[in-house]
């Protein structure tokens, strides 16, 4: 059983991604460093709907609570790479053998970028980025945060609003 690090954006996106991977015999864990997200109550409110939907589950979740900052100003790529440089290092200071991102399941993510710096970063780190197109699964996934009543947010959290082609403009 291969273990992986989850990272977590938040509980409505883990949870078609959770029971998908659950199925695939994976050993996995959540991951919860979303420094991106603004203002401190909006993070806090994905926080808590992240820790009473793993709890539901019983999905394990290490919480890094570092505190939001500012990358609004910067990119896409820049908020990428943060967590899953945080999410790699994790990764193989707890010994799993592979990462991933609950933001491959959102159609308005940049799918191609979060691959390439995930699997750049996977060799810097020296553990491999597990790469596996979550989209179809996306609207089941919203279907199930309604119907445990979760919050669900409307936007990923630095601002940014999708464009009609689903790519983030800042």
């Amino acid at each position: 059983m291969s273990k992986l690090l989850l990272h977590t954006c938040c509980g409505p996106c883990t949870i078609a991604v959770y029971e998908k991977l659950k199925g695939q015999d994976f050993d996995l864990t959540g991951f919860f460093y979303n420094p991106n997200i603004q203002p401190f109550e909006e993070y806090e409110r994905r926080l808590l709907t992240l820790a009473r939907y793993a709890a539901t589950v019983e999905l394990k979740v290490v919480y890094d609570k570092a505190e939001p900052q500012h990358l609004a100003a910067s990119s896409c790529y820049d908020c990428y790479r943060t967590r899953l440089q945080a999410t790699a290092q994790k990764a193989v200071e707890l010994g799993y053998g592979l990462f991933s991102t609950t933001l491959l399941i959102s159609p308005y993510q940049q799918h191609d970028l979060i691959k390439q710096l995930g699997e750049g970063i996977g060799s810097e780190f020296g553990v491999k980025f597990f790469y596996q197109d979550f989209r179809p699964l996306f609207r089941a996934g919203q279907k199930r945060a309604r119907e445990m009543k979760l919050y669900m947010q409307k936007y990923c959290g630095c601002g940014a609003k999708p464009s009609s082609s689903g790519i983030l403009k800042m």
